[in-house]
């Protein structure tokens, strides 16, 4: 059975993540965030942080280091 999540930033629906073997993949919905439709991520969190933090400021999140 496939999981999905809403990822809903400030009461906007931006997509959902669809629960993988040990990932996520984000369907993006809203326009803003359409250049990480389909994108992988390994926590739930990890979507959340990518997605808010770009619906936010518009743009993506500098990768961390380390």
């Amino acid at each position: 059975m496939i999981q999905s999540h809403i990822i809903e930033i400030s009461g906007q629906f931006a997509g959902a993540a669809i629960r993988g073997v040990n990932t996520y993949r984000f369907v993006a919905v809203d326009p803003r965030v359409e250049e990480l439709d389909g994108s992988v991520w390994p926590t739930l969190p990890d979507v959340r942080r990518v997605v808010g933090h770009l619906l936010t400021t518009g743009r993506l999140p500098q990768p961390r280091l380390g």
